[in-house]
């Protein structure tokens, strides 16, 4: 049996693999609403349910997977693996807040008789010396000896969550433990839900591979970025496209900045755990730079004369309602500052969510888009994506200017009024 802490992306889809599996799942999180949809085999996370692509509902009708409210019910000999899958970032930065309370929750098996040493599998990113300077000392100060009378592990996750061949069960997954009979149990029980376990060789070495491989991705798309403004007058996207066709390399593009829980926060995982930071110039240089991106193009279109904004997109990528460090965040804050009038749509966030989050107005897709004189596309929600071209070119009416993230409209002509560019795109910042 499995206790999952948080019923988010990560903990609602680690519940269900290991359920569909065979093995009764008790998740716990804060949030009632989650816990309530949980119990019927549901999740309140759009989309979630095509990238699963099997019925999570029957397996709560059949008991095998449940929630709870009261996080003390998972404190059981009933249940000997625990996953906590919490956010572990907040306001763009590594935060232990959700980490430690239930890390202290957890202590609470001090006070449980149990037959086996609890395992925990933290399968939130962290930084490769948080086990060693936070977990192991908040658990041996109630009282339990990690190894002996507690198992901890650390195995991140690396899903796509908008690609069904890029699942919990398809691709590898890096795993590693304090002790060498750690990682033989981890192996064991990931192993149920995962095709290919790798076994790094102890729990810091599991934790950087997460960091440093989504740090690597920073570089790439920072270099972009910097690529497309040092040569404003060629299609970048264009050079990277073709490059990418070289074997031993990945193809990126330049974009309004990165966003998500993990591309740029994974420069400053890796930095809060190095022993000798300062070394890492690139990663500091590539944060700012990334940082920067929003704030250069409200400039080019302060420059462009432009008054109004309607954005596509609150999310920081298509078809996820997850608006952590998404772009358009930090596009409001400088338009807002330029004194730019600017509305919100995003068919994932009703307008109270909106406006609780960034106390921004939304407008209907598509007859809203009427209002602008330029509209940025920020993420490819399907509803952008799909809908007729006919339709968009006669909502863009009044709009002079389309900038767009990704390229949904790339291929829609618009009309003689209205000037388009793809983000590195030659002269798309004007």
């Amino acid at each position: 049996m499995v206790g999952v802490w948080g019923l988010g992306y990560i903990g609602f889809s680690s519940m269900a693999y290991f359920a569909k599996n065979g093995i009764v799942c008790l998740g716990t999180d804060v949030d009632e609403t989650r816990v309530k949809a949980a119990n019927l085999g549901r999740t309140t996370i759009p989309n979630l349910d095509y990238w699963l692509a099997f019925d999570t509902e029957q397996l709560a009708r059949n008991g095998l997977m449940r929630a709870t409210h009261n996080w003390q019910d998972l404190l059981s000999n009933s249940y000997p693996v625990h996953i906590i899958a919490i956010p572990t970032e907040k306001g763009g930065r590594p935060y232990h807040g959700f980490l430690k309370d239930v890390l202290e929750k957890l202590g609470g098996f001090s006070q449980v008789k149990t037959d086996y040493a609890p395992l925990i599998i933290i399968e939130s990113t962290i930084a490769p010396n948080l086990v060693d300077n936070l977990v192991t000392p908040l658990l041996q100060s109630r009282g339990l000896c990690v190894g002996d009378d507690i198992l901890v592990g650390v195995a991140p996750r690396r899903d796509w969550f908008t690609d069904k061949s890029m699942t919990l069960k398809t691709l590898p997954r890096v795993m590693g433990g304090t002790t060498p009979q750690t990682i033989e149990l981890m192996s064991a029980i990931i192993g149920l839900v995962c095709d290919c376990v790798l076994k790094a060789k102890d729990h810091r070495h599991a934790a950087m591979v997460k960091s440093v491989e989504n740090a690597y991705r920073q570089l790439d798309i920072t270099l972009a970025n910097q690529l497309s403004l040092a040569y404003p007058d060629v299609d970048m996207v264009e050079v990277l496209r073709l490059a990418g066709t070289k074997w031993n390399m990945q193809t990126y593009h330049p974009s309004f900045g990165t966003g998500g829980y993990c591309i740029p926060v994974a420069p400053r995982y890796v930095l809060e755990g190095a022993t000798q930071p300062e070394e890492l110039s690139l990663l500091k240089t590539s944060l700012e730079s990334d940082q920067r991106q929003p704030a250069r193009i409200v400039e080019a279109l302060v420059k462009r004369g432009v008054k109004k904004v309607g954005i596509l997109g609150l999310a920081y990528r298509g078809d996820l309602k997850v608006h952590t460090l998404s772009p358009t965040v930090s596009l409001l804050k400088h338009l807002k500052q330029a004194k730019i009038e600017v509305k919100v749509q995003d068919p994932y966030y009703s307008a109270e969510e909106i406006r609780e989050l960034v106390d921004t107005d939304t407008f209907e897709f598509t007859q809203g888009l009427v209002e602008f004189d330029t509209v940025l596309v920020v993420c490819e929600h399907m509803q952008y994506a799909y809908t007729s071209p006919t339709e968009i070119r006669a909502a863009l009416a009044n709009c002079r200017l389309v900038l767009d993230n990704t390229g949904v409209w790339e291929q829609i002509t618009l009309g003689d009024n209205t000037e388009y560019h793809r983000a590195g795109a030659p002269h798309w910042l004007g």
